[in-house]
């Protein structure tokens, strides 16, 4: 695979943008969950956008995706359409795919990595040992994805992106999950979690839905310790409540 030398960003995150996905309900507990995405952008104008959502496949027929990928032992997509697609997402904020310049991907799960191969020419970056994986993880043994014939630059470690932005290696969900701490002007520091903790309650409950569940729990209180020593607002890889209260595109956190 090409690979890209280590690479930092020229500017500093100036705006995030939370991109909508679609809703979904988990079958064991009822909980309705929003499958989210971000766009950041930075004070030269780099756009970064992290994880792609349930692949395109979905908005044109819900019902003969989830057959096909046996979604359904899970749980229930309640709203996807085209309009919870990557490009209609960005298209809220005036920007396209050919307008990004890196797409970090936070984990291969189904919900995060479904449209990876939908930017040819932008660069990924992504875990080290999951991109050394034959095909990304997807959904309970079905790996229908290819790898994109894409440039990559892999983390095996906290990686300082560029100021204010680092790239945290919090392995446990998945071989490598990544969680993205930065800094905007005024909201201040910002910790995407991603679903190194998919929800507040999940680090208490035993994080029984990782691959390694107690490395997940060191990897999660890994992280809400660099929480709370940066006053950091923490934005959950699936949470309930909180996705009822996030600001959405194309409103902006700046």
């Amino acid at each position: 695979m090409p690979m890209l030398p280590s690479r930092k960003l020229t500017g500093y995150p100036v705006s995030l943008a939370v991109l909508d996905f679609g809703l979904f309900t988990v079958h064991a507990n009822g909980r309705i969950i929003g499958i989210p995405g971000f766009l950041i952008e930075t004070s030269t104008g780099e756009k970064i956008l992290i994880d792609t959502g349930f692949p395109e496949k979905y908005a044109k027929d819900i019902n003969a995706a989830s057959l096909e990928d046996n979604l359904g032992e899970f749980g229930e997509i309640l709203e996807l359409t085209h309009e919870n697609q990557p490009a209609a997402q960005l298209a809220k904020l005036g920007i396209t795919k050919a307008d990004l310049d890196y797409l970090i991907i936070s984990h291969t799960h189904i919900d995060h990595v479904g449209n990876i191969d939908g930017f040819p020419g932008v660069p990924i970056i992504m875990g080290k040992e999951e991109r050394e994986l034959e095909r990304p993880i997807y959904w309970r043994g079905n790996k229908p994805l290819e790898w994109p014939a894409s440039e990559y630059l892999l983390i095996d470690s906290d990686y300082e992106f560029g100021a204010n932005f680092k790239i945290l290696h919090v392995p446990g969900h998945t071989p490598v999950e990544l969680s993205i701490l930065l800094t905007l002007p005024n909201t201040g520091s910002i910790l995407l979690t991603s679903d190194a903790i998919s929800r507040e309650s999940e680090v208490s409950e035993g994080c029984l839905d990782a691959t390694d569940p107690a490395q997940a729990i060191a990897s999660a209180n890994r992280i809400l310790d660099l929480a709370k020593a940066h006053n950091a607002f923490v934005i959950y890889g699936h949470g309930p409540e909180q996705w009822k209260e996030l600001k959405k595109a194309p409103d902006l956190y700046n």
